[in-house]
């Protein structure tokens, strides 16, 4: 089987975790007993540490190997703003879109550097794929309950919508396979770029403590903390 199939079919299975994870809250939904209130809980705070876990052991390591200090604290400081004023305008709007941005935020990078590890030949694809599987699952499952209680939005709109963003995992890896393996810092800005919109979302949406009633400037200053580690760590690691 040629190289760039496993890419697809590998990227396609971590997608269709998204699908699957709205199908297990479907379920929830419309069986209200089928899960406890503590399931329920925990569902939501592994997809927020699985969301944790891509930034500190997959995107903040990987992109920040690649490039110097400055472009790395650009990229990860840009994507924290970007996040920032996205979370805003969706607060503006009344959309409860976050859960949604938080899982598209990861995947379609982590896919873009699946696709890209298989045609360098590094050992990252196949972790990155299994890290996909596990965060899409649970994040699949919070953004259709939060979709469907508060966005005005019917059940199969929600699923068939992510049906089709379960595509854009295989896109995502080809483009990375095809067209950026070589294109090594660009891939590695758009992990910092991710990882610091994730982290934002993770401190804005889901850790409950932390979210401010009127505002995300705690959540910001999340990514400004995040930020302070990187930058000493790229400055004080032995290289």
């Amino acid at each position: 089987m040629p190289e760039y199939l496993n890419v697809v079919l590998l990227s396609l299975f971590a997608g269709a975790a998204m699908p699957a994870g709205a199908l297990l809250a479907r379920l929830d939904l419309l069986h209200p007993a089928f899960l406890t209130r503590q399931a329920r809980q925990f569902i939501v705070a592994f997809g927020g540490g699985a969301l944790i876990s891509a930034v500190a052991l997959v995107l903040v390591p990987e992109g920040a190997k690649k490039l110097s200090v400055l472009p790395a604290v650009l990229c990860f400081a840009c994507g924290g703003i970007v996040f920032y004023f996205l979370d805003s305008a969706l607060s503006k709007l009344k959309s409860s879109a976050g859960q949604l941005a938080a899982m598209l935020s990861d995947f379609i990078p982590e896919a873009i550097a699946l696709g890209a590890a298989f045609a360098v030949g590094e050992s990252t694809g196949l972790i990155l794929a299994l890290l996909m599987v596990l965060q899409n699952l649970p994040e699949g499952f919070n953004a259709y309950e939060e979709l469907v209680d508060s966005a005005n939005l019917s059940g199969n709109k929600v699923l068939g919508a992510f049906f089709c963003l379960a595509i854009v995992g295989p896109l995502c890896a080809l483009t990375g396979y095809f067209l950026l393996a070589d294109a090594h810092e660009f891939v590695a800005g758009i992990m910092l770029f991710a990882g610091a919109g994730i982290l934002y979302l993770v401190f804005q949406d889901v850790a409950p403590e932390s979210k401010a009633v009127n505002g995300g400037i705690p959540a910001l200053g999340a990514v400004a903390g995040f930020l302070l580690g990187l930058v000493g760590n790229m400055v004080l690691a032995p290289t």
